[in-house]
């Protein structure tokens, strides 16, 4: 499958879930739901990745990335009405880090 299927697939699953739930709930919810939806879909992925992160080649510490999809893409739940430009840098960091 190519990231083009792959991501088409992701967002198929992720707007099911939207649509069946609407706004409102917490992210860990989303999260829930969207786990069902991608094992529905039979995409392996790994939930709550911890990921080690290094400054200058020293690990100083590590976050989690909600979602590692087919060891390939990285999806990062926010259960916000409008996403802001440190939502975007959370993102693009943890892609850096796969």
């Amino acid at each position: 499958m190519n990231i083009n299927e792959l991501t088409y697939k992701i967002n198929g699953c992720a707007m099911k879930v939207h649509n069946t739930l609407g706004n409102g709930f917490q992210e860990v919810i989303y999260q829930r739901c969207l786990a069902i939806e991608l094992e529905r879909a039979g995409l392996s992925f790994v939930r709550e990745a911890d990921q080690t992160i290094y400054y200058e080649g020293i690990e100083v510490g590590t976050r989690r990335a909600d979602f590692i999809i087919e060891n390939i893409v990285v999806v990062e739940l926010k259960a916000k009405i409008n996403l802001e430009d440190v939502h975007l840098a959370q993102a693009k960091k943890l892609c850096g880090r796969i």
